[in-house]
């Protein structure tokens, strides 16, 4: 039997638990439309297990029959199966790690899985938008490892174990001997990681995507999602994830926050605080000369009749009204393209809403820019750095989204600086 480690055992029932981190899944302001509920949640923060359930490579079987794989897949422990043909398989036996903590995520609703993730459609506003979307994502998508000792190294591998304790890779995935003649291979959509430049800062630069194989290897991107080609392995590049670092799962992207970065982070406590001041400068429609305010947070998905809106091609902010609606009775189509009465430029004209995801936040200054089409307001850095993230859409194309609700931006920058008409008394 093996014996716990020291260092499993807490010395007072009052410790309170390291955080490794959090993941926050791309395109949820706060929380999934429908409320967050048990393992399926827009959050999932990592922490220390009272005991530890990594895992780590141990005993190889080569030239196994399928009969052979399959009685050592039986056994209570974990494994990998590579199947090279009908007749050969080799399995891959995996051994406790006392020294590290695993945390799986996927679609499964399994126990194995401690992080539920489905696919996130773009700006939708309920569960029930995405429920006839055919799902992309692996049921055992991924596996984060994270040391149990300073500095608590969070590294990522593609797939996860099952209920069973084992990862398959049948005969159509890619996968190859290594040069020190250990297995590897790729997922059928692959995850994919991008680790930004100059962490997650006011200075972050993106950085370069990069898809993650079975054992933890970097390779260049195959030429579409699931095709048989690995791209190149990249021998100075790792799996160790950094602070903002990006985690794509085919149908919707996760951001990886350190606990260190998080504490550098504005709070919700924060963003309220900047939403009352915004609204305590009295900020004014100049047609109707009404007083605007950001609803309450808790109140972000209904228009309010204080709502302020924004003409997206100038950044006039308004409160909701009809002037210049010419187009309204003729096509029907409320609110698309409307001429501002401030400047006459025309563009479509839509509610603002406030990122209410403070995890998405490069910086606690106040919120004065908003991101096109969608009218979700941040503070200027954070518009800037999510505008240049070119995000994995679909099996082989890239675009900048919102992170607040994943919709894809628009006009030349993406995002805009909103112009405030203040109190005229």
């Amino acid at each position: 039997m093996f014996s716990p480690d020291q260092e499993n055992i807490s010395t007072s029932s009052t410790k309170v638990p390291v955080k490794y981190g959090e993941l926050i899944v791309l395109g949820y302001n706060g929380s999934l439309p429908n409320g967050d509920r048990g393992r399926r949640k827009s959050r999932f923060a990592l922490f220390k297990r009272p005991k530890s359930n990594g895992v780590k490579p141990s005993t190889v079987h080569v030239a196994c029959t399928p009969q052979a794989a399959k009685a050592i897949s039986n056994k209570d422990q974990h494994s990998i199966s590579y199947t090279l043909s009908r007749v050969q398989t080799v399995v891959v036996e995996y051994t406790q790690d006392s020294n590290t903590d695993m945390f799986q995520i996927g679609r499964s609703t399994e126990s194995p899985i401690d992080f539920v993730v489905t696919d996130t459609v773009p700006g939708s506003q309920s569960n029930s938008d995405t429920q006839s979307v055919q799902s992309t994502i692996s049921r055992f998508a991924c596996r984060i490892i994270c040391q149990r000792t300073p500095p608590y190294t969070a590294r990522i591998y593609a797939a996860g174990f099952d209920s069973s304790k084992n990862i398959f890779l049948g005969e159509k995935a890619a996968k190859w001997k290594t040069s020190d003649g250990q297995m590897d291979g790729l997922t059928t959509n692959g995850v994919l990681v991008m680790h930004p430049r100059l962490g997650f800062t006011e200075d972050s630069k993106p950085g370069v995507w990069r898809e993650i194989s079975v054992c933890g290897n970097v390779f260049t991107l195959r030429e579409t999602r699931s095709a048989q080609q690995r791209g190149k392995m990249v021998e100075n590049e790792t799996q160790e994830l950094v602070d903002g670092s990006l985690i794509d799962l085919c149908g919707a992207t996760l951001l990886w926050r350190t606990a260190e970065g998080l504490s550098r982070t504005p709070t919700v406590k924060h963003l309220e605080a900047l939403r009352q001041e915004l609204n305590a400068a009295r900020p004014q429609c100049p047609v109707g000369f009404n007083t605007l305010a950001f609803p309450s947070m808790r109140r972000k998905d209904i228009v309010d009749e204080k709502q302020p809106w924004v003409y997206l091609n100038c950044g006039h902010v308004h409160g909701y009204h009809n002037w210049g609606n010419r187009d309204a009775e003729r096509d029907g189509r409320e609110g698309r393209e409307r001429e501002c009465p401030m400047c006459r430029a025309r563009g479509p004209y839509v509610p603002l809403w406030l990122g209410c995801e403070a995890g998405f936040y490069l910086d606690a200054a106040p919120p004065t820019h908003a991101f096109s089409p969608c009218g979700h307001v941040c503070s200027e850095k954070t518009a800037a750095y999510w505008s240049q993230i070119p995000l994995p859409h679909g099996t082989h194309t890239f675009h900048a989204a919102c992170p607040f609700c994943a919709q894809q931006l628009s006009g030349e920058q993406g995002y805009i600086r909103l112009i405030f008409q203040g109190p005229v008394d």
